[in-house]
């Protein structure tokens, strides 16, 4: 009598485990990927709203996550409209799912924004990220960081343990 309760409950925790959302299974973390890895997965230009812009390799950063990618640079949007050069300054490119700002970013590619108050300001600065059509997906807010001595244009922060920050000068987002 006890063998078929204990067979039940063993096939009911097997397939509890495998019915389990993968991202459930454990936080990935994430790496950084250079060198050779990183030059093949970067695109000479990426395809926005119409427009095929230039990606700025030296701004830009692979990170590696259970064996998918996600990629962000900036893009230069000199010569191309004022809309354009207003709303984006940069693109991710996403093989898993992962999360800015504790908001959700799906499997695909996508152009960013980041609104910046005056230098002076202390405020937060506003990030946007839109579809390849130019829809806006989500925004959220990016704390200034006034302890950077050397900010870069676009940089990538791991720490064991912690989430990832993407920084956009001084102002950061929390990846996972």
């Amino acid at each position: 009598m006890r063998k078929p309760i204990l067979g039940m409950w063993f096939v009911l925790a097997v397939l509890t485990v495998a019915a389990w959302p993968h991202h459930a299974w454990a936080q990935r973390a994430f790496e950084q990927v250079t060198g050779k890895e990183f030059s093949q997965a970067l695109p000479r230009d990426f395809y926005l709203e119409g427009n095929s812009i230039p990606v700025q390799s030296r701004n830009a950063a692979l990170l590696k996550a259970g064996g998918s990618r996600v990629l962000f640079a900036l893009i230069d949007t000199t010569g191309y409209s004022s809309q354009i050069q207003q709303k984006y300054i940069g693109m991710v490119i996403s093989e898993t799912s992962f999360s800015i700002c504790g908001k959700s970013v799906h499997v695909g590619s996508y152009g960013f924004g980041l609104d910046r108050p005056l230098e002076t300001s202390n405020k937060d600065a506003r990030f946007f990220l839109y579809n390849q059509a130019g829809e806006k997906i989500f925004d959220c807010d990016c704390k200034k960081d006034t302890k950077i001595i050397q900010p870069k244009p676009l940089q990538v922060m791991l720490m064991q343990g912690v989430p990832g920050r993407l920084y956009l000068g001084r102002y950061w987002m929390e990846l996972k």
